[in-house]
């Protein structure tokens, strides 16, 4: 491409910020726009239930410094939605009328929290009634979570759970609510939900699971929610995440095609061949006749990001570890990497007594998935084992004398 050319980007979250970077570190010289819905500059959600809450004067989620995007010419369009994708002309429109005309263009647009209709029936959406998914949720968020305050959470996911345990420090009285059987069930395998319920009841958490919330309604000043078991909760306020949906409008207006988000191949191009996505609103099939998936991970959108940059350069992608995310909750730093459905878990260590690891085999002995507690130094060389699918005896996995580095080393 030439100096005179331009890259729009669509989203200015992970993914849209790290792509603008990363089309700079590869030397493009033209035009790049990072065009986004929020008033504030580029930041990582992670944060936003953990250090947002409990350090919300010193917590830092930015992903690069203000100054940043000057020093590198890349253009801010910041509280300035697109409203309007034409494919075929490459022009996107702004919210206020303003059209940009584009070489490439990156939809890095996200998702948006899966709202549930019940709760948002009570009113009060932004007071006592919350989801989370954007800084200024978090603050809001935050302004409820005091000390003796009685907080309703819907949903046990990563995020629920990050809540309940910010909540819990806040010294907030805590329910949560989840209609699965278990804690973290889309992520976790049942071995580590069962240990993340038994921690967070130490803590406090009441947990109400297996049961489906029946009913939301306004008592005496009072949020009470029924399970369909009859159990009646009373709260000061309610916090649900129930999951996110893509954001897919604009691409579904330029006719690009969608399922389950916007679909891409291996580097990151959409049904058009100028037109790239990343991040959360982006999903792949894993085979020809496959369903398109998503992944909701801080890596992948990094990941996915660099990866869009570069096909745009004409510049190979880089090569993919094994699918890897965190959680930080209860004073447990807990990382997951592969495939949590795997057939089998060993233990390495105690999860009563951190650090420890599980690691996952598939149903033929190979090592498909670990999950270190409080022990991230050993995720590289569980990553490197899981990318070989090594096959490793169980006792050998389960014996702590046996390191991992040697492991991975010898099964280069």
């Amino acid at each position: 491409m030439t100096n005179a050319s331009t890259i729009a980007i669509v989203g200015a979250g992970q993914a849209g910020a790290i792509a603008a970077a990363e089309l700079r570190q590869q030397g493009y010289a033209g035009r790049v726009v990072l065009i986004g819905d929020e008033a504030h500059a580029p930041y990582e959600r992670p944060p936003l239930s953990k250090d947002v809450l409990l350090q919300p004067d010193t917590a830092r989620c930015a992903i690069y410094p203000d100054d940043f995007y000057a020093q590198h010419a890349i253009e801010l369009k910041l509280g300035m939605p697109a409203v309007a994708l034409d494919a075929e002309a490459q022009t996107l429109t702004l919210q206020d009328g303003t059209s940009i005309a584009f070489d490439h263009l990156l939809l890095a647009t996200g998702a948006r929290a899966r709202r549930l209709p019940m709760l948002d029936a009570l009113g009060g959406l932004g007071i006592d009634v919350h989801t989370l998914r954007t800084l200024d949720d978090a603050r809001r968020v935050r302004a409820a979570l005091e000390p003796g305050k009685r907080v309703l959470l819907v949903g046990a996911g990563v995020i629920g759970l990050e809540l309940a345990s910010s909540a819990i420090d806040l010294g907030a009285q805590v329910s949560v609510i989840e209609q699965a059987p278990l804690v973290m069930m889309r992520c976790a395998p049942p071995v580590l939900s069962r240990h993340l319920c038994e921690t967070h009841r130490a803590r406090g958490v009441a947990l109400h699971l297996g049961v489906p919330l029946a009913s939301a309604a306004r008592e005496h000043g009072e949020i009470v929610l029924t399970l369909e078991d009859g159990t009646r909760l009373t709260g000061d306020a309610v916090i649900y995440g129930v999951g996110v949906e893509p954001e897919t409008a604009l691409a579904r207006m330029a006719g690009l095609e969608v399922e389950n988000g916007i679909v891409i191949d291996a580097q990151c191009r959409t049904s058009h061949p100028r037109i790239y996505a990343a991040g959360d609103a982006a999903s792949r099939r894993s085979a020809a006749n496959a369903g398109a998936t998503r992944q909701e991970t801080w890596e992948n959108a990094k990941h996915q990001a660099v990866t869009a940059a570069r096909a745009m350069l004409g510049i190979a992608p880089e090569a993919l570890d094994a699918p890897w995310f965190w959680t930080d909750q209860c004073g447990l730093n807990v990382q997951f990497a592969g495939d949590m459905r795997a057939a089998e878990w060993i233990g390495r260590g105690s999860l009563a007594a951190p650090p420890c690891m599980l690691f996952g085999l598939d149903a033929d002995g190979a090592l498909v998935g670990a999950i270190t507690v409080n022990l991230g130094r050993e995720m590289r060389n569980a990553k490197a084992l899981i990318a070989r699918r090594t096959r490793i005896a169980r006792d050998v996995l389960a014996d702590p004398a046996h390191s991992l580095r040697e492991l991975a080393r010898a099964a280069s």
